[in-house]
């Protein structure tokens, strides 16, 4: 099958909003696994993403979960689906991107996030590249242009909208550029064979097409907005409400999992998630694994904080996809559940090696 035939053209740029639209269907709805105080959750079931190690699933290797287990249902492919599934009770858990986050709360859905998961920084970062010889050269160039991105309406589509705005287009100009879904390990190819002039490229598949040459950054995520976290951790209020001890050890988990990451080795780090993914037996391709650099969250332990909201609120509200005052960051977040302290940072560094280390359980299991 050749990579064209791999392209999807949505019918809408707001694609994903109308799947977040639905999220008014069972706003009602718990999680199954909750309970009473006395009896707490124990179990958290939530969706992976194939080939690779979530935080969660890195502290519960860690044994920093303590006595809260992860269930894997599944994978996911997208950031919007997966808060979806927590706003509905279908999983206890979903992180995504906070412009979803900040659209799903605007539909009501009673969800709150609680930490911060992945972000932007000189080691993490996603460009937008074109051919070495491509006309492209600035934002006005774009009107009329192909832009390949893994999802619509999530973290590229915004960075594309937000480039395009300070380079002073106008929102005509702007809904002129046309962004289409493009699996990532196609993005390349597509780019290549001219399918696209514009693909959105992160991790290994950026960094091989630039070993491989012949293609150039218009801009990247980082160059454009610096350091910042990007997405959340999101769980079903009620799920807080009845279960407030479990939610502390998970959060306050994730916590330590960021700051072990970030204190260690690179190479240890990419070693703990490689042995993470062979112990579940999935039969996945680990080497992806092997160019991890960083998970780019901004704040120290994930902490959330208004201007990492603020930031899509007003991006929405540009786009007419929410409006202006429906939503206060403030009310989207907390961190409550966070109890990370430096003393917790000191502890995680004496830890053992990786291969000396015993994992507290299997995240697959």
């Amino acid at each position: 099958m050749s990579s064209m035939s791999k392209l999807t053209t949505p019918s809408s740029r707001r694609q994903f909003l109308t799947l977040l639209g639905l999220s008014t269907v069972a706003v009602s709805c718990g999680t199954g696994s909750g309970g009473s105080a006395k009896g707490q959750a124990k179990t958290l079931r939530y969706q992976g993403w194939a080939g690779s190690v979530i935080l969660p699933e890195l502290a519960e290797d860690l044994g920093f979960l303590e006595d809260v287990k992860l269930k894997w249902v599944g994978n996911t492919i997208s950031g919007p689906q997966d808060i979806q599934s927590a706003a509905t009770g279908q999983v206890d858990f979903g992180g995504a991107f906070n412009g979803a986050v900040v659209k799903l709360a605007a539909r009501k859905a009673p969800i709150t996030a609680v930490i911060s998961y992945y972000g932007v920084d000189k080691a993490a970062y996603n460009g937008f590249y074109v051919l070495k010889d491509s006309p492209i050269h600035s934002a006005r160039d774009l009107i009329g242009q192909k832009v390949g991105m893994n999802t619509l309406g999530a973290h590229s589509e915004a960075m594309l909208d937000i480039y395009l705005q300070r380079h002073g287009l106008s929102q005509a100009d702007i809904k002129r550029a046309e962004p289409l879904v493009v699996p990532p390990v196609n993005t390349e190819q597509s780019l290549r064979q001219k399918q696209i002039q514009v693909g959105v490229l992160g991790d290994i598949l950026r960094d091989k097409a630039l070993q491989a040459g012949g293609i150039r950054p218009l801009f990247t995520d980082y160059q454009l907005l610096g350091n910042f976290s990007a997405g959340t951790y999101v769980v079903n209020d009620r799920f807080l409400k009845e279960n407030p001890d479990t939610a502390r050890t998970f959060v306050t988990g994730v916590a330590r999992a960021i700051e072990w990451a970030r204190g260690r080795p690179r190479e240890e780090v990419i070693h703990r998630q490689i042995e993470i993914v062979k112990k579940r037996g999935r039969n996945e391709n680990t080497d992806p694994l092997k160019y991890w650099k960083s998970f780019g969250v901004a704040e120290t332990a994930g902490r959330i904080t208004d201007k990492e909201l603020q930031l899509w609120i007003d991006w929405l509200a540009k786009r007419g996809d929410i409006e202006k005052g429906q939503v206060k960051a403030s009310d989207l977040y907390t961190n409550e559940f966070n109890a990370y302290s430096r003393k917790d940072g000191r502890q995680d560094k004496r830890q053992d090696k990786p291969s000396e280390t015993k994992p507290a359980s299997k995240s697959g299991s």
